[in-house]
């Protein structure tokens, strides 16, 4: 490797890491029970606003209002932890870091295109970035309890008709969010 390659891994515990491979690696072990998801989201937005790389300056708001509505009032972090049943184990906070990096990502592109968002497209967006950071580690039963989920939520969600739900299985994962026609 040359030097200037950096490595990051994200380990569920250190129970079998020396004081040498700890001191050595430079290892910072911040347990999810200490460091809640939310600092995390206010950091996102807070950076946004002072680099001024956002889509819309109500962008702050928006974001706010959307993890609000669909993971903190509704104990949804909560709900998915007790009622689904995800291929691997993926904490909170691991979760909400993959839904600010789509996020980014996506909204990077507007930002560079030089598009402002108004709330509705904002909103789809965070749907999109929410079914994938969330409903991806997901089975096929648990996608379609998810979109459910959403669905009573009131997400704006894709117009799935009763029988393709429930006949072909088709749910949000089948969809993705067109931006030219955002």
């Amino acid at each position: 490797m040359s030097d200037t390659t950096k490595m990051t891994f994200e380990v569920e515990n250190l129970n079998n890491a020396s004081p040498a491979t700890v001191s050595r690696c430079g290892i910072i072990y911040v347990s999810d029970t200490d460091l809640f998801w939310r600092p995390l989201v206010e950091t996102w937005l807070k950076d946004r606003v002072e680099v001024k790389s956002y889509c819309s300056p109500d962008e702050t708001q928006w974001m706010t209002e959307c993890v609000d509505k669909y993971i903190q009032n509704p104990g949804t972090n909560d709900e998915l932890n007790k009622s689904y049943h995800f291929v691997m184990p993926c904490p909170e906070l691991c979760r909400i870091n993959h839904l600010i990096n789509l996020l980014t990502a996506i909204l990077n592109n507007h930002i560079a295109a030089g598009r402002q968002l108004d709330k509705p497209s904002f909103e789809r967006l965070f749907i999109y970035c929410m079914i994938w950071s969330y409903g991806g580690l997901f089975e096929q039963d648990d996608r379609e309890k998810f979109h459910k989920f959403l669905d009573s939520k009131g997400a704006p969600l894709p117009p799935i008709s009763p029988q393709k739900l429930q006949v072909e299985h088709e749910t949000v994962f089948d969809w993705f969010v067109d931006e030219k026609t955002l």
